[in-house]
């Protein structure tokens, strides 16, 4: 009995130990312990921090040599140069960025040509380019200086200056024999008349049929707008006549105040069916485009030479143009003075004196020729005027050229 006892309150003693105590609610409200996860090997936990360790100090090493290698590329951009005197420096056309750079270094005009190909990529803009044309460097410039500047096409003008006058064969040979232009010419010349007389700039690299192609879409130009604001009542039918006359006065005449005078003489005598008799004419039915020797004076068997653009042999104006008029000229044929001047001969001052009459102009070349014969002047040549005797043929003054 007693043993049942004692082996009854072991067991319950048991049951008792085992059971869980009571809580309050507030205990039982409160969150149960979170396992915690297995710890890492004090050996497993050093690799990753020195790991760590090198990739953020790697990180800083590569930010601070980026920022170093930023401020000495920015800052060789940007300081003086190593030119010390001032030189040129052509940039051909097509060249691209990086034969640009090459040029400039190989020339001893930058210090690296990386740092100027890098920060111009940089600087230049959608669309921006470097242009093509000579450009001075002045001594000590720095890259950003340079670039600049062959980014602006500030580069370094010539010029060339073709005369009003001149035939188109003229004008070329002098295209031809500017030094600084380049290219061929076109083999064939264009229409004579049809070359603005000008002075044209451009830079080293500029073809010379890109001053043709100026000089042609400058005096057509010039002739549409001339044309349109001609004196209504011009007796002359087109513009190619308006453009032979202008180019007759422009040899005739090379003072400013005389032109639309000469122009007035000109289409009066047109009007009257006279023979115009200028001299120039004579000159190119000798010689077309090549002009007159300056040793060839014009003789007075000249005169007579069976030419088209003689105007002492045929009526009317010439089939073509004799030289390329300028402004003043077609100016002064599209609104000419309103006089009744038939004649006209040299003063002996560079300029000309003008008559109405016959009897007039007559006096004025017995006056001429004494200047010419004081002068001694050979009589085998024609002088700048021939006496008159019949209206209807007109001989006007032949001036030399």
């Amino acid at each position: 009995m007693d043993h049942e006892t004692a082996s009854t309150n072991g067991s319950s003693g048991a049951s008792a130990k085992a059971s869980p105590l009571p809580k309050s609610a507030s205990e039982a409200l409160r969150p149960e312990r979170v396992p915690q996860p297995p710890k890492r090997s004090r050996r497993a936990r050093s690799q990753l921090i020195v790991f760590l360790n090198f990739v953020m100090t790697m990180m800083v090493f590569a930010a601070l040599v980026a920022v170093a290698g930023f401020y000495y590329v920015v800052s060789a951009f940007q300081a003086p140069g190593p030119l010390s005197t001032n030189a040129n420096f052509v940039v051909r056309s097509g060249s691209g960025l990086s034969e640009i750079s090459s040029n400039l270094e190989r020339n001893g005009m930058i210090s690296d040509s990386r740092i100027f190909r890098y920060m111009s990529a940089t600087y230049l803009k959608d669309g921006d380019t470097l242009k093509a044309g000579e450009y001075e460097i002045k001594a000590g410039a720095s890259m950003k200086d340079i670039l600049e500047l062959l980014r602006s096409g500030k580069s370094i003008l010539y010029s060339v200056t073709l005369p009003e006058g001149l035939t188109v064969k003229q004008m070329f040979d002098r295209l031809n024999s500017d030094p600084v232009l380049e290219g061929e010419l076109p083999a064939e010349l264009p229409p004579e008349g049809s070359l603005r007389p000008d002075t044209y700039k451009f830079s080293r690299g500029t073809r010379r049929t890109e001053i043709l192609a100026q000089m042609r879409e400058g005096q057509q130009k010039l002739v549409d707008q001339l044309w349109e604001r001609r004196a209504p009542d011009l007796t002359l039918k087109t513009k190619q006549e308006f453009l032979i006359l202008a180019s007759i006065v422009e040899k005739e005449t090379g003072k400013d105040d005389e032109r639309a005078h000469v122009a007035s003489v000109f289409l009066n005598r047109l009007q009257k069916g006279m023979r115009l008799q200028s001299d120039p004419t004579i000159v190119y039915g000798l010689f077309g485009g090549e002009g007159k020797p300056s040793d060839r004076p014009i003789y007075q068997s000249d005169l007579q030479k069976q030419t088209p653009y003689n105007t002492y042999v045929i009526k009317g104006l010439p089939p073509g143009p004799i030289s390329n008029p300028g402004r003043a000229a077609l100016e002064a044929v599209a609104n000419p003075w309103r006089t009744s001047d038939l004649y006209f001969v040299a003063d002996g001052t560079g300029g000309h004196v003008f008559a109405a009459t016959l009897e007039e102009h007559n006096a004025n070349v017995r006056r001429w020729r004494r200047l010419e014969a004081e002068k001694g002047a050979d009589p085998a040549t024609a002088v700048d005027g021939q006496p008159e005797a019949d209206p209807a043929t007109v001989p006007k003054p032949a001036k030399r050229n």
